[in-house]
Protein backbone atom coordinates (compact mmCIF):
# COMPACT_ATOMS: atom_id res chain seq x y z
CA UNK A 1 0.00 0.00 0.00
CA UNK A 2 1.20 3.46 -0.87
CA UNK A 3 1.35 5.77 2.11
CA UNK A 4 -0.04 9.24 1.47
CA UNK A 5 2.47 11.88 2.28
CA UNK A 6 1.24 14.61 4.58
CA UNK A 7 1.16 18.08 3.09
CA UNK A 8 2.97 20.70 5.14
CA UNK A 9 1.54 24.17 4.83
CA UNK A 10 3.96 25.76 7.29
CA UNK A 11 6.43 26.76 4.57
CA UNK A 12 3.74 28.76 2.76
CA UNK A 13 3.27 30.89 5.86
CA UNK A 14 6.97 31.74 5.86
CA UNK A 15 6.91 32.43 2.11
CA UNK A 16 3.97 34.85 2.37
CA UNK A 17 5.54 36.59 5.38
CA UNK A 18 8.92 36.93 3.67
CA UNK A 19 8.11 40.09 1.59
CA UNK A 20 6.98 41.95 4.71
CA UNK A 21 10.05 40.83 6.67
CA UNK A 22 12.38 41.98 3.89
CA UNK A 23 10.60 45.33 3.55
CA UNK A 24 10.65 45.80 7.34
CA UNK A 25 14.37 45.08 7.54
CA UNK A 26 15.17 47.45 4.67
CA UNK A 27 12.87 50.37 5.50
CA UNK A 28 12.68 50.15 9.33
CA UNK A 29 15.49 48.19 10.96
CA UNK A 30 18.30 49.40 8.69
CA UNK A 31 17.41 53.14 9.01
CA UNK A 32 17.20 52.82 12.80
CA UNK A 33 20.61 51.14 13.04
CA UNK A 34 22.11 53.63 10.56
CA UNK A 35 20.70 56.57 12.58
CA UNK A 36 22.28 55.21 15.75
CA UNK A 37 25.63 54.79 13.98
CA UNK A 38 25.80 58.27 12.42
CA UNK A 39 24.88 59.85 15.76
CA UNK A 40 28.45 59.10 16.87
CA UNK A 41 30.13 60.19 13.62
CA UNK A 42 31.14 63.38 11.79
CA UNK A 43 28.56 62.96 9.00
CA UNK A 44 27.43 66.43 7.82
CA UNK A 45 27.20 68.52 4.67
CA UNK A 46 25.76 67.88 1.23
CA UNK A 47 28.80 65.72 0.44
CA UNK A 48 29.67 64.09 3.79
CA UNK A 49 33.32 63.26 4.50
CA UNK A 50 34.42 59.63 4.82
CA UNK A 51 32.50 58.23 7.78
CA UNK A 52 34.50 58.54 10.97
CA UNK A 53 33.81 58.98 14.67
CA UNK A 54 33.73 62.51 16.07
CA UNK A 55 37.15 63.59 17.25
CA UNK A 56 38.34 66.45 19.45
CA UNK A 57 41.07 68.93 18.55
CA UNK A 58 43.75 66.49 19.72
CA UNK A 59 42.41 63.82 17.36
CA UNK A 60 40.96 61.62 20.10
CA UNK A 61 37.57 59.95 19.58
CA UNK A 62 34.78 61.84 21.36
CA UNK A 63 31.67 59.68 20.94
CA UNK A 64 29.25 61.93 22.80
CA UNK A 65 30.22 65.27 21.26
CA UNK A 66 27.04 65.41 19.13
CA UNK A 67 24.86 64.67 22.15
CA UNK A 68 26.51 67.41 24.22
CA UNK A 69 26.06 69.86 21.35
CA UNK A 70 22.34 69.08 21.17
CA UNK A 71 21.75 69.23 24.93
CA UNK A 72 23.58 72.57 25.17
CA UNK A 73 21.62 74.08 22.26
CA UNK A 74 19.10 76.61 23.58
CA UNK A 75 16.94 76.13 20.47
CA UNK A 76 16.57 72.41 21.19
CA UNK A 77 15.51 73.18 24.76
CA UNK A 78 12.95 75.71 23.50
CA UNK A 79 11.57 73.27 20.93
CA UNK A 80 11.40 70.47 23.50
CA UNK A 81 9.50 72.77 25.85
CA UNK A 82 7.09 73.69 23.03
CA UNK A 83 6.53 70.00 22.37
CA UNK A 84 5.56 69.25 25.97
CA UNK A 85 3.45 72.39 26.27
CA UNK A 86 1.40 71.89 23.09
CA UNK A 87 0.92 68.17 23.84
CA UNK A 88 -0.30 68.90 27.38
CA UNK A 89 -2.65 71.62 26.13
CA UNK A 90 -4.34 69.27 23.66
CA UNK A 91 -4.24 65.96 25.54
CA UNK A 92 -6.00 66.99 28.77
CA UNK A 93 -9.19 68.34 27.12
CA UNK A 94 -8.98 65.53 24.55
CA UNK A 95 -9.10 62.73 27.14
CA UNK A 96 -11.82 64.49 29.18
CA UNK A 97 -14.14 65.08 26.21
CA UNK A 98 -13.48 61.61 24.77
CA UNK A 99 -14.28 60.02 28.14
CA UNK A 100 -17.52 62.00 28.50
CA UNK A 101 -18.65 61.07 24.97
CA UNK A 102 -17.68 57.42 25.48
CA UNK A 103 -19.78 57.21 28.65
CA UNK A 104 -22.72 58.91 26.93
CA UNK A 105 -22.64 56.55 23.95
CA UNK A 106 -22.43 53.44 26.16
CA UNK A 107 -25.09 54.45 28.70
CA UNK A 108 -28.05 52.09 28.30
CA UNK A 109 -30.41 54.37 30.21
CA UNK A 110 -29.98 57.42 27.95
CA UNK A 111 -29.72 55.92 24.50
CA UNK A 112 -28.70 58.61 22.00
CA UNK A 113 -30.37 58.41 18.61
CA UNK A 114 -28.09 58.28 15.60
CA UNK A 115 -25.04 57.15 17.54
CA UNK A 116 -23.38 55.81 14.40
CA UNK A 117 -23.73 59.17 12.66
CA UNK A 118 -22.24 61.10 15.58
CA UNK A 119 -19.35 58.65 15.94
CA UNK A 120 -18.49 59.08 12.25
CA UNK A 121 -18.70 62.88 12.52
CA UNK A 122 -16.50 62.98 15.63
CA UNK A 123 -13.95 60.61 14.09
CA UNK A 124 -13.87 62.29 10.66
CA UNK A 125 -11.21 64.97 11.48
CA UNK A 126 -8.76 62.13 12.12
CA UNK A 127 -8.91 60.95 8.50
CA UNK A 128 -8.44 64.39 6.92
CA UNK A 129 -4.89 65.06 5.81
CA UNK A 130 -2.79 67.29 8.04
CA UNK A 131 -1.92 69.60 5.13
CA UNK A 132 -5.60 70.26 4.46
CA UNK A 133 -6.35 71.03 8.11
CA UNK A 134 -3.29 73.26 8.49
CA UNK A 135 -4.26 75.30 5.42
CA UNK A 136 -7.87 75.50 6.62
CA UNK A 137 -6.93 76.95 10.02
CA UNK A 138 -4.32 79.25 8.47
CA UNK A 139 -7.10 80.71 6.32
CA UNK A 140 -9.58 80.89 9.21
CA UNK A 141 -7.19 82.88 11.42
CA UNK A 142 -5.63 84.93 8.63
CA UNK A 143 -4.89 88.58 9.31
CA UNK A 144 -7.18 91.21 7.74
CA UNK A 145 -9.19 88.76 5.63
CA UNK A 146 -9.79 85.87 8.04
CA UNK A 147 -13.32 84.63 8.88
CA UNK A 148 -12.49 84.53 12.60
CA UNK A 149 -11.58 88.24 12.64
CA UNK A 150 -14.76 89.06 10.68
CA UNK A 151 -16.90 87.07 13.12
CA UNK A 152 -15.34 88.70 16.19
CA UNK A 153 -15.88 92.17 14.72
CA UNK A 154 -19.47 91.34 13.80
CA UNK A 155 -20.17 90.22 17.35
CA UNK A 156 -18.60 93.40 18.69
CA UNK A 157 -15.87 91.56 20.61
CA UNK A 158 -13.02 93.37 18.84
CA UNK A 159 -12.78 96.63 16.92
CA UNK A 160 -9.63 96.02 14.89
CA UNK A 161 -8.29 92.84 13.32
CA UNK A 162 -6.03 90.61 15.46
CA UNK A 163 -2.88 89.17 13.93
CA UNK A 164 -3.02 85.71 15.49
CA UNK A 165 0.12 84.57 13.68
CA UNK A 166 2.47 86.91 15.61
CA UNK A 167 1.13 85.92 19.04
CA UNK A 168 2.97 83.03 20.70
CA UNK A 169 -0.01 82.25 22.95
CA UNK A 170 -2.51 82.32 20.08
CA UNK A 171 -0.29 80.15 17.84
CA UNK A 172 0.15 77.52 20.56
CA UNK A 173 -3.56 77.52 21.40
CA UNK A 174 -4.52 77.11 17.73
CA UNK A 175 -2.06 74.25 17.13
CA UNK A 176 -3.15 72.57 20.38
CA UNK A 177 -6.81 72.93 19.36
CA UNK A 178 -6.09 71.41 15.94
CA UNK A 179 -4.39 68.42 17.57
CA UNK A 180 -7.28 68.09 20.02
CA UNK A 181 -9.89 68.36 17.26
CA UNK A 182 -8.13 65.76 15.09
CA UNK A 183 -7.64 63.13 17.79
CA UNK A 184 -10.49 63.29 20.32
CA UNK A 185 -12.70 61.15 18.05
CA UNK A 186 -10.05 58.44 17.81
CA UNK A 187 -9.59 58.47 21.60
CA UNK A 188 -13.36 58.29 22.03
CA UNK A 189 -13.56 55.13 19.88
CA UNK A 190 -10.78 53.49 21.92
CA UNK A 191 -12.52 54.32 25.21
CA UNK A 192 -15.88 53.09 23.92
CA UNK A 193 -14.32 49.73 23.08
CA UNK A 194 -12.84 49.62 26.58
CA UNK A 195 -16.16 50.38 28.28
CA UNK A 196 -17.99 47.78 26.17
CA UNK A 197 -15.40 45.24 27.34
CA UNK A 198 -16.38 45.71 30.99
CA UNK A 199 -18.58 42.90 32.31
CA UNK A 200 -22.28 44.00 32.43
CA UNK A 201 -22.60 42.10 35.70
CA UNK A 202 -20.52 44.78 37.43
CA UNK A 203 -22.96 47.50 36.37
CA UNK A 204 -25.91 45.31 37.34
CA UNK A 205 -24.41 44.76 40.79
CA UNK A 206 -23.89 48.53 41.12
CA UNK A 207 -27.55 49.12 40.18
CA UNK A 208 -28.69 46.59 42.79
CA UNK A 209 -26.58 48.38 45.41
CA UNK A 210 -28.30 51.65 44.51
CA UNK A 211 -25.33 53.38 42.88
CA UNK A 212 -26.05 56.47 40.81
CA UNK A 213 -24.47 57.29 37.46
CA UNK A 214 -21.53 59.20 38.93
CA UNK A 215 -20.76 56.43 41.43
CA UNK A 216 -20.84 53.79 38.70
CA UNK A 217 -18.50 55.90 36.59
CA UNK A 218 -16.14 56.52 39.50
CA UNK A 219 -16.05 53.03 41.05
CA UNK A 220 -16.83 50.72 38.11
CA UNK A 221 -15.96 52.36 34.79
CA UNK A 222 -12.73 54.17 35.63
CA UNK A 223 -11.01 51.32 37.56
CA UNK A 224 -11.76 48.88 34.74
CA UNK A 225 -10.53 51.34 32.10
CA UNK A 226 -7.07 51.61 33.65
CA UNK A 227 -5.42 49.45 30.97
CA UNK A 228 -7.12 51.33 28.12
CA UNK A 229 -6.27 54.67 29.73
CA UNK A 230 -2.65 53.55 30.01
CA UNK A 231 -2.59 52.62 26.32
CA UNK A 232 -4.20 55.94 25.36
CA UNK A 233 -1.80 57.98 27.48
CA UNK A 234 1.32 56.21 26.21
CA UNK A 235 0.33 56.33 22.52
CA UNK A 236 -0.73 59.98 22.84
CA UNK A 237 2.55 60.83 24.54
CA UNK A 238 4.55 59.12 21.78
CA UNK A 239 2.52 60.92 19.11
CA UNK A 240 2.88 64.24 20.95
CA UNK A 241 6.66 63.92 21.21
CA UNK A 242 6.77 63.21 17.45
CA UNK A 243 4.42 66.09 16.56
CA UNK A 244 5.55 67.50 13.21
CA UNK A 245 3.02 68.04 10.43
CA UNK A 246 0.54 70.53 11.95
CA UNK A 247 3.15 72.82 13.64
CA UNK A 248 5.27 72.68 10.49
CA UNK A 249 2.47 73.43 8.02
CA UNK A 250 0.34 75.85 10.04
CA UNK A 251 1.04 79.49 9.18
CA UNK A 252 3.93 78.39 6.97
CA UNK A 253 4.15 81.80 5.26
CA UNK A 254 5.27 83.69 8.34
CA UNK A 255 4.32 84.63 11.88
CA UNK A 256 5.81 83.46 15.16
CA UNK A 257 7.14 80.02 14.24
CA UNK A 258 9.43 79.74 17.27
CA UNK A 259 6.49 79.26 19.63
CA UNK A 260 5.17 76.19 17.79
CA UNK A 261 8.50 74.75 16.63
CA UNK A 262 8.68 71.20 18.04
CA UNK A 263 11.55 68.77 18.56
CA UNK A 264 10.69 66.89 15.37
CA UNK A 265 10.86 70.11 13.36
CA UNK A 266 14.23 70.84 14.98
CA UNK A 267 15.52 67.42 13.88
CA UNK A 268 14.16 67.90 10.36
CA UNK A 269 15.77 71.33 9.98
CA UNK A 270 19.07 70.09 11.39
CA UNK A 271 19.22 67.37 8.75
CA UNK A 272 17.55 68.83 5.66
CA UNK A 273 17.30 72.64 5.85
CA UNK A 274 20.62 73.90 4.60
CA UNK A 275 22.95 72.95 7.46
CA UNK A 276 22.80 69.17 6.79
CA UNK A 277 24.01 68.22 10.26
CA UNK A 278 23.02 64.58 9.87
CA UNK A 279 25.09 63.51 12.87
CA UNK A 280 23.49 65.99 15.27
CA UNK A 281 20.03 65.26 13.86
CA UNK A 282 20.62 61.56 14.57
CA UNK A 283 21.83 62.40 18.09
CA UNK A 284 18.72 64.50 18.71
CA UNK A 285 16.56 61.61 17.48
CA UNK A 286 18.20 59.25 19.98
CA UNK A 287 17.76 61.79 22.78
CA UNK A 288 14.04 62.00 21.96
CA UNK A 289 13.86 58.20 21.92
CA UNK A 290 15.36 58.07 25.41
CA UNK A 291 12.97 60.77 26.67
CA UNK A 292 9.97 58.88 25.29
CA UNK A 293 11.23 55.61 26.80
CA UNK A 294 11.76 57.15 30.25
CA UNK A 295 8.33 58.82 30.20
CA UNK A 296 6.67 55.57 29.12
CA UNK A 297 8.32 53.69 32.02
CA UNK A 298 7.19 56.39 34.47
CA UNK A 299 3.62 56.22 33.16
CA UNK A 300 3.57 52.43 33.39
CA UNK A 301 4.90 52.64 36.95
CA UNK A 302 2.33 55.25 38.01
CA UNK A 303 -0.68 53.51 36.45
CA UNK A 304 0.23 49.95 37.32
CA UNK A 305 -2.40 47.83 39.06
CA UNK A 306 -1.24 47.92 42.69
CA UNK A 307 -3.82 45.35 43.84
CA UNK A 308 -2.70 42.88 41.19
CA UNK A 309 0.95 43.45 42.14
CA UNK A 310 0.15 42.92 45.83
CA UNK A 311 -1.76 39.72 45.01
CA UNK A 312 1.16 38.52 42.88
CA UNK A 313 3.56 39.13 45.79
CA UNK A 314 1.30 37.15 48.13
CA UNK A 315 1.16 34.25 45.66
CA UNK A 316 4.95 34.31 45.27
CA UNK A 317 5.39 34.30 49.04
CA UNK A 318 3.05 31.31 49.36
CA UNK A 319 4.90 29.50 46.58
CA UNK A 320 8.21 30.22 48.31
CA UNK A 321 6.87 28.87 51.63
CA UNK A 322 5.56 25.76 49.87
CA UNK A 323 8.93 25.09 48.26
CA UNK A 324 10.74 25.59 51.56
CA UNK A 325 8.32 23.22 53.30
CA UNK A 326 8.68 20.69 50.50
CA UNK A 327 12.49 20.80 50.77
CA UNK A 328 12.27 20.41 54.57
CA UNK A 329 9.97 17.37 54.34
CA UNK A 330 12.14 15.83 51.61
CA UNK A 331 15.24 16.33 53.76
CA UNK A 332 13.57 14.69 56.78
CA UNK A 333 12.55 11.71 54.67
CA UNK A 334 16.11 11.28 53.40
CA UNK A 335 17.47 11.46 56.96
CA UNK A 336 14.94 8.85 58.11
CA UNK A 337 15.85 6.62 55.19
CA UNK A 338 19.53 6.86 56.12
CA UNK A 339 18.75 6.09 59.78
CA UNK A 340 16.72 3.04 58.84
CA UNK A 341 19.51 1.76 56.60
CA UNK A 342 22.02 2.06 59.47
Amino acid sequence: MNKKKGVSYAKWGYIFALPFCIAYLIFMVYPIIYTVVIGFTNMKGLIPPPLDFVRDQAGNIDLFANFRAILSDSMFKLNLGNTFLVWGMNFLPQIVLALVLAVMFTNNRTKIRGQGFFKVVFYMPNIITAATIAMLFTSLFAYKMGPVNDLLKTLGIIETDINFSVSAVASRLIVAFIQFWMWYGYTMIILISGILGISPELFEAADIDGANGWQKFLYVTLPNLKTIMLYTLVTSMIGGMQMFDIPFLYNSNGGDKRSIRTASIYIYEKAFSGSNWYNQAAAASMIMFLIIGVLAVIIFFMLRDKDEIAQHKIERAKEKEFRAEYKRVLKEQKEKAKGGAN
